[in-house]
């Protein structure tokens, strides 16, 4: 895994880090933000439900480390970043399960995803969010996954189309999608 000195690298405004489950997006995030030398703010989003999300969350807290700053949001993404200093660079893990969160509350998911894209945008400190590319699967058999997979499909569209940098990650490989690869992704 390459790295740059912290001097010489700096994020986009916003980065948008998108793959399939267990393919490296997280840790490839968390290396991007690690690698500006800044303060790190860690936004997440999973809520545990069950002992095994719980024993999740707990193994990516390790796995980070003591040295971010950790602000549970499940579905109010704008006051967690406003709790972020505009010093420090913030990763937002992930878009899919805030999404699920609105989702299963039953809240508009074209109004929450117009104020998570104008909250990513507007904030002064560089930010990668996390997502999960979930349209490449076969179509869903009922109709709340399918709707889940259109209104995640459409909120990737929304970011990606704002973001400096888009980053596909596949096997542990990312790859360029918009944007140069920073060295800090290999």
């Amino acid at each position: 895994m390459g790295s740059l000195s912290p001097s010489t690298f700096s994020l986009p405004a916003l980065t948008l880090v998108i793959g399939g489950a267990r393919s490296g997006k997280s840790r490839l995030a968390e290396r991007l933000v690690t690698a500006t030398g800044r303060p790190r703010c860690y936004i997440a989003t999973a809520q545990a439900f069950d002992a095994e999300m719980q024993a999740r969350i707990d193994q990516h807290r390790t796995d980070r480390g003591p040295d971010w700053q950790t602000l549970e949001a499940p579905t109010d993404i704008a006051t967690a970043l406003a709790a972020c200093d505009p010093g420090s660079a913030i990763l937002i893990d992930c878009a899919t399960l805030w999404l699920s969160n609105h989702l299963l509350a039953g809240h508009d998911l074209d109004a929450a995803g117009t104020t998570l894209v104008q909250a990513l945008t507007t904030h002064a400190a560089p930010i990668v969010i996390v997502s999960n590319e979930v349209g490449w699967g076969i179509v869903p058999e009922n109709a709340l996954a399918r709707q889940f997979r259109d209104a995640q499909g459409r909120l990737n569209q929304q970011i990606a189309a704002r973001a400096g940098s888009v980053i596909g990650v596949m096997a542990g490989l990312p790859f360029a999608l918009k944007g140069a690869l920073p060295q800090a992704a290999l």
